[in-house]
C-alpha cells in the first residue's frame, strides 16, 4: 500500500506539484501586493513572467538535485537544500531589479515590484516544504498503522546526552517501539523535555520509572559508560524483570541481539585496571635515534610488528623494511602505511628467518641500520605440541638475525621477549629465554651493535591473546571459558608495549632487559567479567563464565624478572626498569645451543626437551604438564 502511494510522488509528479506551487505563489504575491486583482498593466506583467518563473524554478531545482530527494524522508538538511535552490533565482531577480537601470529593461512594465519578488519566494518555500512535510506525516502514519498490530516495545533510555537524543530521533518514526522517557543524573536536565520526551529524573529512580511506565527494555544510551556506572546500573536492575542493553541502533533493540559486534568496541584500556602509561613526554629524546634511518621490523604483519611500523612511521625514518612470512598480514600493514602518503619508503619483504642465506641477501640489499625483532611463535599450547618448530623459529631464527645484524654493522637491535621467559614452564617461554641469552652472548663480544631486550606481559587485543578469544565467545552468546579461577596475568595495551620497545632503543647498551611497571597482575576471571559488562551484558545472566582446566605450559601467575638470578634498577624514563642478568658462560652456552638446534633440525622433540634445561634457562621439562605452579 505504501509503495503504491509513493508512486504518486515520482519525479514527474514532483515537477507538476512544484509547478502548481510556483504558479500559485507568484499569483498570490500579486494579489496581496495590489490588494486584489491588479490593473491590466500588472496583470499582463504576471502573465509575461509566469512561464519564466516556472521554467527557472523547476530547472534550478532539477539541476541542484531537489527532485532526487525522497519526500517521505524529508529532513532539516533537505529543507535547507530546497531553500538554497529557491534562493538562487530570487537573488537573481533582486539583482536585476535593484542594480540594473530602468532603461536597460525591455520596458517599464516588465520591472517586477520588490514586494512581489519577496512574497513569491516565501510562498514558494512554504508551499514546497509544506507539501513534503505532509507527505512525510502521511508516510509515518501509514507505517505506524501497518506496524501497530502488536503492542509496541516500551523503552526507557538512560542518558539524555547527544547519543540518547540521536537514538530517540531514530525511534521516533517506528511504530514498533515507544519511548517512555529518559533517566539522567544531570540535575539541570530533570523535568526537561528533549525531542518530545521527558527526563524523568536520575538513574537512582530506575526501579520506580520501570514500574510506573510499564517499561519492557532499558537501553543505556551513553557512548562510553564508566565501569562504576555500569556496575551500579546492573545492581539496580538485578531484581527487575526487564532487559538492559547498550545498543546504538533501533534494529538491535528490536531483534534483541546480544552480540558484541552489534554494540560497540570495548576499549582495551577499560580492562587494564590502571591508567595507561604515557611515554610521549620523552618523544623529543627518542625521535633522533630513528629519524632518517633504515629500520627493519621482523614479524611486521603481527599485532606488535604492525603497531611498531605505524608508530615508527611518525618518527620520520628513511625506510621501513617490513619482514614477515605471513603475506596476508604483511600486505595489510604495508598497504595501510603507503595509503597515508608521504613519509618513509615502505619495503615489504616476505621471508623466513630460518633461511640464513635468504636473510643475508635481504641485509645486503636493504642495508638496515636498526632492527626490531618481533617475529616469534607465541601460542603456548601449540608450541607444547610442536617443540622443534618453536626452537627453529624462536631460537634459530633469532640467532641468524642477530649474527647478520652484527655482521652488517647494525647500530641498534631490540629483541621483544615475554614474561613467560622467566622461570619458564612452557616450550615457548623457554625458547624466548634462550633468545634473551643469545642477545646477551652477542652483547659481550666487543662489537658496536647496541643490543637490548624488552620483556612485558600479555598484550591486550593482540592475535592469540585472551581478549579477542573472549570477544568471540561473547559474540556467540557464551559461555566464556577460563582455565583456572586463580589465574593472573600482567596486562598492557599494544600502544603501551610498542612505545616501551621504541624507547628502549634510547637506553640500549649491552644486552639489558627492559621491563615496564605494569601494576599488579589482573585476575583472568575479573577480566572476563569486566569484558562482559563493558559489552553491555550481565555476567552470569546474559553470559556465563565456565572454568575448564589448565593447558600444558600454563602458569597461575607470571613474573617480570627472576628475583633469584636477576637484579633491577630504574632508568631515566619513568615506569621503565632495567633487569641485569647474571654473567653467561659463553663457551658452554654456545655448545648447548648448537646441540639444541641440531635436535630441532632432526625433528627430535625428546632431544629438544632434554637439552633446553641444560641451557641454564630454569626450564624443567617435567613441569611442562605441572600447571598451577608459581
Amino acid at each position: 500500500m505504501i509503495r503504491s502511494r509513493s508512486s504518486l510522488f515520482s519525479q514527474t509528479n514532483q515537477l507538476i506539484i512544484d509547478g502548481m506551487i510556483f504558479a500559485s505563489s507568484i499569483t498570490l504575491a500579486y494579489l496581496i501586493r495590489f490588494e486584489g486583482i491588479p490593473q491590466w498593466l500588472y496583470s499582463k506583467q504576471l502573465l509575461l513572467w509566469l512561464p519564466y518563473f516556472l521554467a527557472a524554478r523547476l530547472f534550478i531545482n532539477w539541476r541542484l538535485g531537489i527532485y532526487r530527494l525522497i519526500w517521505r524522508y524529508i529532513s532539516l538538511f533537505d529543507a535547507i537544500s530546497i531553500g538554497r535552490s529557491l534562493s538562487v533565482f530570487t537573488v537573481l531577480l533582486l539583482g536585476v531589479r535593484l542594480f540594473y537601470p530602468s532603461w536597460m529593461i525591455f520596458s517599464n512594465w516588465a520591472r517586477l515590484p520588490l514586494s512581489v519578488i519577496v512574497l513569491e519566494y516565501f510562498f514558494s518555500l512554504a508551499g514546497c516544504l509544506g507539501m513534503r512535510a505532509l507527505r512525510r506525516i502521511q508516510h509515518e502514519r501509514l507505517a505506524q498503522g501497518e506496524a501497530h498490530s502488536e503492542k509496541p516495545t516500551r523503552i526507557l533510555l538512560i542518558g539524555a546526552g547527544q547519543a540518547g537524543v540521536r537514538l530517540a530521533k531514530e525511534m521516533e518514526s517506528n511504530g514498533q517501539v515507544q519511548l517512555v522517557g529518559f533517566l539522567d543524573d544531570d540535575p539541570k536536565k530533570a523535568g526537561a523535555v528533549i525531542n518530545r520526551v521527558r527526563v524523568l529524573g536520575p538513574t537512582s529512580l530506575l526501579a520506580a520509572a520501570i514500574k510506573e511506565n510499564d517499561v519492557d527494555q532499558v537501553v543505556i544510551a551513553i557512548t562510553r559508560p564508566p565501569r562504576d556506572t555500569l556496575k551500579r546500573l546492573w545492581a539496580l536492575s538485578e531484581h527487575l524483570a526487564v532487559a538492559m542493553k547498550i545498543i546504538p541502533t533501533l534494529e538491535e533493540i528490536l531483534h534483541g541481539k546480544l552480540n558484541i559486534a552489534a554494540f560497540r568496541e570495548v576499549q582495551m584500556d577499560d580492562l587494564l585496571g590502571r591508567e595507561t602509561v604515557d611515554l610521549s613526554a620523552s618523544a623529543a629524546e627518542v625521535e633522533p635515534l630513528y629519524r632518517g634511518k633504515r629500520i627493519l621490523i621482523t614479524g611486521a604483519g603481527g599485532s606488535i610488528g604492525s603497531e611498531l611500523a605505524h608508530q615508527l612511521f611518525g618518527l620520520n625514518p628513511k625506510e621501513l623494511i617490513l619482514l614477515d612470512k605471513d603475506e596476508n598480514g604483511l600486505h595489510e600493514v604495508s598497504c595501510h602505511l603507503t595509503s597515508n602518503g608521504g613519509g618513509p619508503q615502505i619495503r615489504p619483504v616476505v621471508a623466513d628467518l630460518r633461511f640464513r642465506e635468504q636473510l643475508k641477501g635481504i641485509f645486503a640489499e636493504f642495508r638496515p641500520e636498526v632492527v626490531f625483532h618481533a617475529a616469534a611463535h607465541k601460542h603456548v599450547p601449540l608450541m607444547e605440541m610442536n617443540p622443534c618448530e618453536a626452537v627453529l623459529n624462536n631460537v634459530v631464527g633469532t640467532r641468524h638475525l642477530v649474527e647478520e645484524s652484527q655482521s652488517f654493522g647494525i647500530s641498534r637491535f631490540l629483541f621483544i621477549s615475554t614474561d613467560k621467559a622467566v622461570k619458564p614452564l612452557s616450550i615457548m617461554g623457554a625458547t624466548k629465554r634462550v633468545g634473551e641469552l643469545i642477545i646477551q652472548a652477542h652483547s659481550s663480544n666487543g662489537q658496536n651493535t647496541h643490543f637490548s631486550c624488552v620483556r612485558f606481559g600479555n598484550v591486550m587485543g593482540s592475535r592469540g591473546s585472551v581478549i579477542p578469544h573472549f570477544q568471540k565467545q561473547i559474540a556467540r552468546g557464551g559461555p566464556i571459558t577460563i582455565t583456572h579461577p586463580d589465574m593472573k596475568r600482567y596486562m598492557m595495551t599494544i600502544p603501551e608495549a610498542v612505545r616501551l620497545v621504541i624507547q628502549a632503543g634510547a637506553l640500549a647498551s649491552s644486552g639489558e632487559i627492559f621491563v615496564l611497571d605494569m601494576g599488579d597482575p589482573i585476575p583472568i576471571l575479573d577480566l572476563a567479567n569486566d569484558l562482559i559488562e563493558l559489552s553491555g551484558l550481565h555476567p552470569g545472566k546474559d553470559i556465563q563464565v565456565e572454568v575448564t582446566q589448565p593447558r600444558p605450559g600454563e602458569k597461575l601467575t607470571e613474573e617480570l624478572f627472576d628475583s633469584e638470578t636477576e637484579t633491577t634498577s630504574s632508568t631515566r624514563f619513568e615506569k621503565i626498569s632495567v633487569v641485569r642478568p647474571k654473567a653467561l658462560r659463553l663457551e658452554a652456552f654456545n655448545e648447548k645451543l648448537t646441540a639444541l638446534e641440531s635436535a630441532a633440525n632432526r625433528n627430535d622433540p625428546v632431544g629438544v626437551r632434554r637439552i633446553l634445561p641444560e641451557l641454564n634457562v630454569c626450564f624443567e621439562p617435567d613441569n611442562v604438564q605441572g600447571v598451577g605452579q608459581k
